[in-house]
């Protein structure tokens, strides 16, 4: 979008938010680069040129602005619905492979070249990897200046620089602020929070319907691992360097996030696995307009817009429990999780009790007598296969995953049939389009809705709705009176 220009001036000078993340507004008068809806009076048309990134604004020499905050904008929904190299990449570049695994790791990951990589990322982005990387860690070590009492030190570490200098460089580049700056000017009240629990703001493109989205992960919670408490969404995460806890409130601009950490180098990768799983980076507009141009789907999108598709924060976890859910109910498909969890799972400390434990990694699960799972025969094959193939590594769900290869290999999976790879897709790899024409909820709605009903008709029929079928299908289980479809009171 950032390529055109008419349209980003228009939305600069609308200071319409619907447009944060999807372009940056560097002026170059002032040397500071904006999100669109920045509150200060717009700079002339003459002096704006526009960037796809934040990292593209730095590398070509412009700083954060310090009342409209661009770096904490939604990420950009472009790379939430497309399924090529660079969008992978940088999903994977969210989730701190670079960090963790360097270039080269990424490049792997993906199957290319690090000149490849590199290459079109620059191309799109205006960036590398390296310099996104970057921008990402700038913004983890903002949050842990504003909202904590961790001394600098620590916080250079913790946000992933090699070296103290390091961090002091790169937060007065990017802020024009030090450090010391950035907190004096904080809230008085930011860094007044539990020892080792950080309180954050989620920003998302409004309109934001929680009812779906928190109702099916409450109702679908898997005891010990998730729970519905005090109006929050509560759940264990597994991370690259330990293990966190987090608390998730729905509020009417924004999602409240508390996350208390075991190690504070994983904050970058537990607000992007929040984010995801609640599909914040989604543009809400371009999909119900989409939706709306359907007359059974209207009605359904005039009364409660902007539903967003219920993912998770770990794939592979989410395809276990897939499998466990075939051809069961809602609570007999916890019941089996449940069991997994306290005979397999990691034990974990919650303060506030209630969590007990992480969800059993494919390895643990892979390690366990099949005798033991109180599952019918044919489903036991499938279970133990899934779990094998990626304890070994041979099957790689998550962010970066190439959508069309992974379902053909799912596909090649026992016990696999369409139902379980679409909503694995739909709900583990983050595929917008995914469908699930064999669903009885669906088969249900589109019968009531006057839709056809038999699974080749309505997958023809739903041709219409591409690329956004996943969200079509919120709309459409949202007619049945299922406690996934309502906020727990």
């Amino acid at each position: 979008m950032h390529t055109d220009t008419e349209r980003c001036v228009r939305a600069v000078q609308s200071k319409d938010a619907r447009f944060d993340g999807w372009f940056f507004t560097a002026v170059l008068t002032t040397g500071i680069y904006c999100r669109p809806s920045c509150p200060v009076v717009p700079p002339k048309p003459g002096n704006m040129v526009f960037h796809p990134s934040a990292a593209a604004c730095r590398q070509a020499g412009f700083r954060a602005c310090k009342r409209c905050r661009p770096d904490a904008s939604p990420g950009s929904p472009e790379w939430n619905h497309r399924a090529d190299l660079v969008a992978r990449a940088m999903r994977l570049i969210a989730d701190g492979v670079v960090d963790r695994e360097g270039v080269p790791g990424l490049a792997a990951r993906l199957g290319y070249s690090t000149r490849q990589v590199e290459r079109q990322l620059l191309a799109e982005v205006g960036a590398g990897p390296l310099a996104l990387a970057r921008a990402q860690r700038a913004q983890t070590a903002r949050l842990l200046i504003e909202t904590t009492g961790l001394p600098m030190t620590e916080i250079a570490f913790a946000a992933g620089f090699s070296s103290v200098r390091t961090f002091n460089d790169t937060v007065r580049e990017v802020f024009a602020l030090s450090p010391s700056d950035l907190r004096a000017r904080a809230p008085r009240n930011a860094t007044r929070t539990t020892p080792g629990v950080l309180c954050l703001r989620l920003p998302f493109r409004a309109p934001l319907n929680p009812d779906n989205l928190f109702g099916h992960l409450a109702a679908t919670a898997v005891p010990g691992v998730e729970e519905w408490r005090d109006g929050a969404y509560r759940r264990t995460l597994r991370l690259p360097y330990g293990h966190g806890i987090v608390a998730l409130t729905p509020h009417p601009d924004h999602i409240a996030c508390r996350l208390a950490l075991s190690d504070p180098r994983d904050l970058t990768v537990a607000i992007s696995r929040c984010r995801r799983l609640l599909d914040l980076d989604a543009d809400p507009v371009a999909v119900d307009d989409h939706l709306r141009t359907d007359p059974v789907l209207a009605p359904l999108v005039d009364k409660a817009p902007g539903r967003r598709v219920p993912r998770t924060v770990d794939a592979a976890e989410f395809a276990v429990r897939a499998v466990l859910g075939q051809q069961v109910s809602t609570a007999a498909a916890r019941t089996h999780a449940a069991r997994l969890v306290a005979a397999h799972g990691t034990p974990v400390d919650d303060p506030e009790g209630g969590l007990t434990h992480l969800f059993p990694t494919p390895e643990a699960l892979a390690a366990l007598d099949p005798g033991t799972l109180a599952l019918p025969r044919t489903r036991r094959t499938t279970f133990t296969t899934l779990v094998r193939r990626l304890a070994d590594g041979d099957l790689r769900l998550g962010a970066g995953s190439d959508w069309p290869e992974t379902r053909t290999r799912l596909l090649a999976l026992p016990g696999f049939g369409p139902w379980t790879v679409d909503v694995i897709a739909m709900r583990a790899l983050g595929d917008p389009d995914a469908f699930l024409p064999t669903d009885l909820g669906i088969r249900r709605a589109a019968r009531d809705l006057g839709l056809p009903s038999t699974p080749a008709a309505l997958t023809a029929r739903a041709a219409a709705w591409r690329p956004w079928r996943a969200y079509a299908v919120q709309y459409l289980w949202a007619t049945d009176s299922h406690p996934i479809n309502f906020l727990p009171v």
